[in-house]
């Protein structure tokens, strides 16, 4: 088959899966003119929580008839999944024209597979620069090939906790670091805090962030959520009070999900 051919080919152009630095990509980016600043982007960054923040803010975007283009990793059933540009996942044939052209691009110079699928990325979002791109970040985001937009809408981080250790000394394998990698190259737009599992990590958050102009947004300081008797669901923040009856258990799963998209919506900065 022509696409798993061409995925094979690429998979063969690095040693490493993982070699964390930016200046490959940034040199493929730039022989494609730079793709990546001609994007509407929200940045989602964090350890739990990023993908199905994603599929829940290309929901209320959807229902807001706002299109999307998304890059999510790592796949479930087919590397399809990753790509979808105008609502619409790419389908083999175009997936192949794609890679066809980022190969030509790199001219067989080193990169991971990750870098060149997300070169890819860019390549076919800016084609598409009135949607709203949705990209979920990997590993650390620090040298996450994501990690080279120049501007963005908003980034938002999802709960933070220990993941990745084998990638940090043994001294450093602590949240503290792990927030840093994770949050210390944020653009400056909007930067939206999810609820964490406890207060030492927001604070964190809270110290890696601080000399970032963006318009900051947490969780319980800014807005907040809560379930109430019989189901109730109350969010409140500047602009107001919010209640409604929820469903069932999977409405109630998404509920945070979703109010920090309301909390980004709101903000004085969106537009």
């Amino acid at each position: 088959m022509k696409l798993q051919k061409i995925v094979s080919r690429l998979q063969e152009l690095h040693p490493k899966e993982i070699d964390l630095s930016l200046d490959r990509i940034q040199d493929l980016c730039k022989r494609l003119g730079n793709p990546q600043e001609k994007l509407k982007t929200i940045s989602i960054v964090g350890t739990n929580g990023k993908y199905s923040t994603i599929q829940a803010m290309f929901a209320v975007l959807k229902e807001a008839n706002i299109k999307c283009n998304i890059y999510t990793s790592p796949h479930i059933k087919n590397i399809n999944e990753r790509f979808v540009f105008n609502n619409q996942e790419l389908n083999d044939e175009e997936l192949a024209s794609l890679f066809e052209k980022i190969e030509g691009a790199n001219n067989n110079e080193p990169i991971t597979f990750f870098e060149i699928l997300t070169a890819a990325y860019f390549l076919k979002a800016s084609q598409y620069p009135d949607n709203i791109n949705l990209i979920e970040t990997g590993l650390f985001h620090r040298f996450d090939a994501t990690n080279i937009l120049k501007n963005n809408l908003a980034s938002i981080v999802t709960s933070i906790g220990l993941d990745h250790l084998d990638w940090l000394p043994e001294n450093e394998q602590t949240v503290e670091k792990i927030v840093y990698e994770k949050t210390s190259t944020l653009l400056n737009s909007n930067i939206i805090v999810a609820k964490q599992s406890n207060k030492e990590i927001t604070n964190h958050i809270k110290k890696t962030i601080s000399s970032n102009s963006s318009n900051k947004i947490f969780y319980n300081e800014d807005y907040s959520f809560t379930m109430k008797e019989n189901d109730f669901f109350y969010y409140e923040d500047q602009f107001g009070v919010w209640r409604n009856k929820v469903a069932n258990a999977k409405c109630k799963r998404s509920i945070s999900i979703r109010e920090c998209l309301n909390s980004y919506c709101n903000s004085k900065n969106f537009k």
